[in-house]
């Protein structure tokens, strides 16, 4: 992990808690926050521009801590930690706790607390459709990824055959690179609920669809669960991918295999 700017036991005096009288009397939070960012330019130049103002992330703390209601410490700290995250763009990941020293429990205790870890991540993901108006559908697709994640780049949509033997009508593909701060198994998540929010019912592996959407790559993980393996086991074998994809990262390599995006496709067209 990266060097990181440690803020330390930072006091605020907020409302969180399930308790009615933890709503409207505010008790002590301890927060401390390790920002991990590449400090090397900090380290050379000596110029507060170059780094995180620790004042600045201060006071955001406190803002969000005093301007916010929360029943749970752990809700205070992942919004706390996603919100540095958005604030600060020079913020790789956040490893933020916080302590309640005043938690109303009869015993006697120094404090509770979490420790939550979120970080700044970068996805490579694919979309397709083919049944209904297939443009609109991957419009409204887009719009849904926005609402949870930021679309750093996208590609323009591609006709593509169908594949693998069971669907009949021809696809519009497309690509995008995404930000986003969940987890893969948060992401999957999010981007199957967008599929069936947009009508998708899955029967038969290959079937025309409405929308599917993939994750291709996170960040240069090597991810091998029971319910997602990244980078994509397809990702070499699908020119539906492969083209909208190499419009949007021309230099892209599968981190699984190391293989240059141009090359696979010269494969591809032999």
């Amino acid at each position: 992990m990266q060097e990181c700017l440690i803020i330390e036991n930072l006091k605020v005096m907020a409302c969180h808690g399930v308790n009615p009288e933890e709503k409207v009397n505010p008790q002590p939070f301890l927060f401390t926050a390790k920002l991990y960012f590449d400090l090397s330019k900090a380290e050379k130049s000596d110029n507060l521009y170059d780094t995180i103002n620790y004042s600045k992330a201060s006071k955001a703390i406190v803002n969000l801590a005093i301007q916010n209601s929360f029943d749970l410490i752990e809700k205070l700290a992942s919004e706390t930690a996603l919100m540095l995250l958005r604030e600060f763009p020079k913020i790789d990941a956040v490893e933020l706790t916080v302590r309640k020293p005043e938690a109303p429990m009869r015993l006697d205790f120094e404090s509770v607390g979490v420790k939550v870890f979120k970080k700044r991540s970068r996805a490579y993901i694919s979309l397709g459709s083919s049944m209904g108006d297939r443009e609109k559908i991957l419009d409204e697709a887009f719009c849904e990824l926005e609402k949870e994640v930021k679309v750093l780049n996208r590609s323009s949509y591609h006709e593509t055959e169908p594949f693998g033997g069971v669907a009949k009508n021809k696809f519009l593909n497309a690509a995008a690179l995404i930000e986003t701060y969940m987890s893969p198994l948060e992401l999957l998540d999010f981007i199957h609920d967008i599929e069936k929010k947009l009508g998708r019912v899955r029967k038969q592996r290959w079937e025309d669809r409405l929308i599917d959407i993939d994750i291709l790559t996170f960040n240069f993980d090597l991810i091998c669960d029971e319910k997602l393996i990244v980078p994509h086991p397809g990702l070499e074998e699908r020119e539906f991918v492969l083209l909208p994809l190499s419009e949007i990262a021309p230099d892209f390599i599968n981190p699984a295999t190391k293989r240059r995006i141009s090359d696979i496709l010269k494969k591809s067209n032999q």
